[in-house]
């Protein structure tokens, strides 16, 4: 194997790794939302919405953080992952 080739092996795979890093924050934070409503299922006041106006129950922060992954995931990582590849190659 020439010098050349493991070069663009491992930049290839450093690339790759950074990729995947910026990919996963989304599912993760999805993650960590899903797991905090199990953790702490009485901030989900969906569960019990007695007396409680459209807004507190649309705007709960394990919900947020869900949204923040699906919109991260969904609109923010594909422009910095095309942006790493392009600073990258």
């Amino acid at each position: 194997m020439s010098t050349q080739l493991i070069t663009e092996r491992v930049a290839t795979l450093r690339h790759s790794f950074t990729a995947r890093a910026v990919a996963a924050l989304g599912p993760l934070t999805m993650l960590g939302g899903v797991v905090w409503a199990f953790l702490q299922p009485y901030r989900i006041t969906l569960l019990h919405p007695h007396d409680q106006g459209f807004w507190w129950l649309l705007v709960q922060p394990p919900l947020l953080a869900v949204a923040v992954g699906v919109v991260f995931a969904l609109f923010v990582a594909p422009g910095l992952i095309e942006d790493l590849e392009e600073e990258e190659g």
